[in-house]
């Protein structure tokens, strides 16, 4: 399709706009498990100079805010109590994320050799 107006409100663009439509109507939107309790499989860490360990994953279920007391769990035996400090997601500060969204959060008290991927 070739159009040589750069205004998205062009007549030609009509036909995209509804498939769009229709491709939205089509797929239902996942349901976001928010009322569970928080659950985050860890996917990569880093340290963060000055800040501390930065863990990253997608959210399975739950709800996340700065100040809200985790817990890791998984891999050792023994499981390590942090706070959640921050939260961001694709370079973004966030007051909260949830179920679904693909997350950093920087723990405090935690050194990123207590964390591993798949905890």
């Amino acid at each position: 399709m070739e159009s040589t107006s750069t205004d998205p409100n062009a007549p030609e663009y009509e036909c995209i706009k509804e498939l769009l439509r229709v491709v939205d109507e089509y797929i239902p939107q996942p349901v976001r498990e928010i009322e569970k309790p928080f659950m985050m499989p860890v996917e990569d860490v880093f340290s963060i100079k000055g800040r501390g360990t930065v863990v990253t994953g997608r959210v399975d279920r739950g709800h996340i805010k700065i100040g809200d007391p985790v817990e890791i769990v998984g891999l050792q035996e023994k499981s390590k109590a942090s706070v959640c400090t921050g939260v961001e997601m694709f370079h973004k500060l966030l007051d909260e994320g949830q179920a679904g969204d693909n997350l950093g959060l920087l723990l405090r008290g935690i050194e990123r050799t207590d964390v591993e991927r798949g905890m």
